[in-house]
């Protein structure tokens, strides 16, 4: 008996759940929002290494499609966000009830980690296109990859003053692009497959350069030197070793 075809609407309501599991990230703040300097430091430390090693995932995972697509995402994706970071500067932002510096700090991780979600929805599209059990599978691996994405999100919101309900907000919206281009990436399997190492590389770009340009130097003015690199260090070992138990 063949197998039942995979349906659009499945598709997606799969790579929904990887969006709702991103919020999941905040629930940590439910216990605790009394947050000193030094922890507002620590707690940039750890989004930074979250974001590294989250990072050399997807240069990791593009280079398995092609080596020079993903290098030419890197750069596509470093040259955004220079570009980006160079349009807000000096401009009055607001993002919600943040203004200033931290309101672009909150726009740029946002926007950043969205784009980063246009690359893995297209990998779950590419995924299912290979098979429902390798999209299911594909699918829950970056759903529970989300929840660490959205504690990045959170640790750089909250502590500026965006509520815990906000920021799950937010790390949902963050991860949105993901049903809209596993559907598209599913029809169209042969057609997207060359995009997804550009996609991936492009956002690890982009991600690099906000975690060592605007998280980790904040990080470095609100704590000492030495509990961020430990709390950094951590934050990368940890992502890794959960990358690559989720991988294997």
């Amino acid at each position: 008996m063949e197998p039942m075809p995979i349906s659009p609407w499945t598709v997606f309501v799969y790579a929904l759940l990887t969006a709702v599991a991103t919020g999941l990230g905040a629930f940590p703040f439910l216990f605790t929002r009394n947050i000193l300097d030094r922890h507002l430091g620590l707690a940039n430390a750890a989004a930074a290494g979250l974001m590294l090693a989250a990072s050399f995932g997807l240069i990791y995972e593009g280079v398995h499609y092609s080596l020079a697509r993903t290098l030419l995402g890197i750069l596509l994706g470093l040259l955004f966000i220079l570009l980006s970071h160079r349009y807000l500067q000096g401009r009055e932002v607001s993002f919600g009830s943040l203004n200033g510096l931290d309101a672009r700090k909150a726009l740029m991780m946002v926007g950043i980690m969205t784009l980063h979600s246009f690359a893995e929805g297209v990998g779950v599209g590419v995924a299912f296109g290979g098979g429902e059990a390798l999209g299911v599978f594909i699918t829950l691996a970056i759903a529970i990859h989300n929840i660490p994405e959205g504690l990045a999100i959170s640790l750089v919101l909250i502590p500026r003053g965006v509520s815990v309900l906000g920021a799950a907000f937010w790390s949902v919206f963050s991860s949105l692009p993901q049903p809209l281009m596993a559907v598209p990436a599913f029809l169209f399997v042969e057609l997207f497959k060359p995009a997804l190492p550009v996609g991936l590389g492009f956002a690890a770009g982009a991600m690099i350069w906000m975690a060592v340009a605007e998280i980790l130097p904040e990080a470095l003015k609100e704590a000492e030197a030495e509990g961020v690199a430990t709390v950094l260090t951590l934050a990368v070992a940890l992502m890794v070793a959960f990358q690559i138990l989720l991988g294997g």
